[in-house]
């Protein structure tokens, strides 16, 4: 049970003001291609399943399928990152929507997953990529076009791809604080010490462990690796990412508190760790509490793990589950 709440009329109230929010996502634009098909046998040339393709898709993913949930929520997302001099970074450039952010380096290739689906399973996972840091003049090109660009709040999606650099971070975090323009960090382990002064870090719990060199399987673990978390960064708001288990929410000065995952159903996990971080932040932005906020981010991604691909969750949907939930008690 969690003493956290909203009331109906607080949800749609702060969901309203989700509307046309400018909202830049700083991070590692990716392109999610899906294959989808059949399988009714195994290859003769290994022990392997046979695809028969039936279909194939492409969407944005990595920081690109935060704008994406950004989008579906109501906000004016302004997408900041990289992609490559080749056919997958001319489909995101002309699939972000606003592609002034969008930056080409002939040296690297657009980051692909390419993932074939059958029978709404995920059968394998290939991926295309280059993970070395963008270059100084690259930097420089980010850097000075965030600082011109107006907007409520900055989200980082870190993919460890290369976007998220020393450099960049000194430069743009001091810049944000230095206007009050509010930090949230979709975070990788090995750039955590890069991550301040922000607001908002949402690890899994997987990256918790590798953060604090210890379990994070029950409530106690958790909230022991909170604590370590919140002592050693600066940052205001955390929210451990748990899986099955829901979510473990800190604010300094306050006790944790833990939400149960409610997923109807769980059919593919895919971005809703994009989900997760789009949804908090918007809420933030909007006057919620943390608390707040991240009810309406566990409800966000409880509606997208129950979609099969790299999904998003409208307004209507969000609010339909806070109030399933809210009924059942």
């Amino acid at each position: 049970m969690t003493a956290l709440s909203l009331n109906p009329h607080k949800t749609q109230r702060l969901a309203r003001k989700f509307r046309g929010r400018r909202v830049l996502v700083l991070g590692d634009l990716m392109l999610d291609r899906y294959i989808w098909g059949d399988v009714s046998r195994i290859s003769p040339e290994a022990p392997v399943p046979v695809v028969e393709v039936r279909k194939s898709t492409s969407s944005l993913g990595g920081a690109g399928n935060v704008g994406h949930n950004l989008e579906s929520l109501g906000a004016s997302p302004l997408l900041v990152g990289v992609v490559g001099d080749d056919e997958e970074g001319a489909w995101i450039k002309r699939h972000v929507g606003e592609g002034r952010g969008v930056f080409i380096d002939a040296d690297r290739p657009t980051t692909v997953k390419m993932r074939i689906i059958a029978h709404h399973q995920q059968v394998v996972r290939v991926d295309q990529e280059k993970k070395k840091p963008v270059s100084p003049a690259t930097e420089e090109k980010i850097a000075r076009f965030i600082e011109k660009e107006k907007f409520a709040g900055i989200i980082i999606s870190d993919y460890n791809k290369g976007i998220v650099t020393r450099a960049l971070m000194e430069r743009i975090l001091p810049f944000a604080k230095g206007r009050n323009i509010p930090v949230f960090v979709d975070p990788k382990v090995e750039n955590f010490v890069l991550y301040a002064p922000v607001t908002f870090v949402s690890p899994n719990h997987h990256e918790a462990e590798r953060i604090v060199h210890h379990p994070c399987h029950s409530d106690a673990d958790v909230e022991r690796a909170g604590r370590e978390i919140m002592a050693r960064a600066d940052i205001r708001y955390l929210i451990i990412k748990r899986g099955e288990q829901g979510m473990s929410v800190f604010e300094k000065g306050r006790k944790a508190v833990h939400l149960p995952t409610i997923a109807r159903e769980v059919f593919d996990v895919t971005g809703a760790g994009d989900t997760v971080i789009a949804a908090a932040a918007l809420a933030l932005l909007a006057g919620a509490t943390i608390g707040e906020a991240a009810l309406m981010a566990n409800a966000a991604a409880g509606v997208v793990v129950g979609k099969i691909g790299t999904a998003v969750c409208t307004p209507e949907e969000l609010l339909k589950a806070i109030e399933r939930e809210r009924k059942k008690g």
